[in-house]
């Protein structure tokens, strides 16, 4: 038995999200079925977290235990044939079996992509979020010094999560400029909250179109409170970047 380290780059437009869902598709189903047709093996695969419905990953990072005799460096080309073709395994590797892709995470880094213009756009539509307003670059820029370091991220966890600590710290975060009225906000960490990267992206976007005023931000973090943060931008902006360890 060897443990294999995997790199997975997939579309999530398609998808209700990572893990394993009854009726539904799944990226984690989709993986584990193109394992079981290539390898004829059972093999349950265990990614750095779970990615929510209609969000992308750029370098998904799991892994799995496997009998095959197959070269660990070429497993992801026996996988590839299996899989959908929004779906890639980018690389394939074997790693010490004490390796574990969700408790050896040491920073996650994530991308929220969105345009601005009144009309939508229909080739951006399944990687970008729409934004109708007028939008103020330097003003988000501003606010995002605000988000770094460790601070109680509390008001930017959506209801339903289980987690007690919701303490978390930021080590990068920026917004950048693409072409055509495109950006992208890119926020590393050493974890997140549920939705705490697409509500993080929200206000910053809400700041941008005036909606959230700059000088609040900092309140709304030491607030705690939820409703106080601006909206969770869609999922279809959202992108697991790079997991390191």
């Amino acid at each position: 038995m060897k443990r294999i380290k995997i790199v997975i780059q997939y579309v999530g437009t398609n998808y209700a999200g990572w893990q394993v869902q009854n009726n539904a598709r799944t990226i984690q189903h989709e993986v584990q079925d193109a394992l079981k047709k290539g390898l004829n093996e059972d093999i349950e695969v265990f990614a750095s977290g779970r990615t929510d419905a209609g969000v992308h990953a750029f370098g998904q990072v799991a892994h799995f235990d496997t009998n095959t005799r197959i070269n660990a460096k070429n497993l992801c080309y026996v996988i590839n044939n299996f899989l959908p073709e929004d779906i890639r395994i980018l690389s394939s590797e074997e790693v010490d079996k004490n390796f574990n892709a969700r408790f050896d995470v040491k920073r996650k880094t994530y991308e929220y992509h969105f345009y601005v213009n009144k009309i939508a756009m229909p080739l951006l539509s399944k990687t970008h979020m729409q934004v109708r307003f007028d939008f103020d670059y330097e003003k988000a820029l501003q606010s995002c010094k605000y988000f770094l370091g460790t601070h109680d991220f509390k008001a930017f966890c959506s209801s339903g999560s289980k987690v007690k600590d919701t303490v978390r710290t930021i080590y990068n975060i920026g917004i950048f400029k693409e072409k055509n009225n495109c950006y992208g906000i890119s926020i590393t960490g050493n974890g997140f909250l549920y939705n705490m990267v697409r509500i993080i992206s929200g206000t910053i976007i809400e700041v941008g179109c005036g909606k959230i005023k700059l000088e609040d931000v900092e309140n709304i973090i030491n607030s705690k409170i939820r409703a106080n943060a601006g909206k969770t931008a869609s999922a279809c902006g959202l992108i697991l970047k790079n997991v390191e360890y």
